[in-house]
């Protein structure tokens, strides 16, 4: 038993004062919460906020745009293949397929084609010859001479 003992020496239980589990636990989490605020603040919300304004550019990519892409290639979106895909004219006649995520940012944004001028309907109005009553509503208005008064000799 002695060489027992010597091996595995007696724990002495010791009795320590009680105090409250509630307060080990708050001073744990405290600190953690103080140092999580500004984490938030300063790198986790700005990081989601930019890849939400980058993923609605993704969406609002269409033909036309000069993009660039993440990889530095300045190109003009040709096609969009699918929902992964555009093709690029990064030359005259160089046609590049880039995968959609990687497009970093738009340069110039093309127009969108106004509904209510749609390209059919003003090549027709284009065609037709003018009408009469047209050209005449549409003729300039002369102004008005003023009269004109001699003046006499005293």
């Amino acid at each position: 038993m002695y060489l027992l003992n010597i091996i595995f020496s007696e724990a002495h239980a010791q009795a320590a004062p009680a105090g409250p589990q509630g307060l080990e636990i708050m001073s744990f989490i405290a600190p953690l919460a103080i140092l999580f605020v500004p984490f938030y603040f300063l790198i986790i919300r700005p990081q989601t906020k930019k890849t939400k304004e980058h993923r609605e550019m993704l969406g609002a990519l269409r033909r036309g745009d000069q993009v660039v892409t993440s990889g530095g290639v300045i190109g003009t979106i040709t096609k969009i293949e699918n929902d992964n895909e555009v093709i690029l004219e990064i030359a005259n006649n160089v046609n590049v397929r880039v995968v959609r995520s990687m497009v970093a940012h738009v340069l110039t944004k093309t127009q969108p084609v106004n509904i209510k001028e749609s390209p059919t309907s003003v090549d027709s109005a284009k065609s037709k010859k003018p009408t009469v009553a047209a050209l005449k509503s549409n003729k300039p208005k002369i102004p008005a001479k003023k009269p004109v008064i001699k003046k006499g000799k005293k």
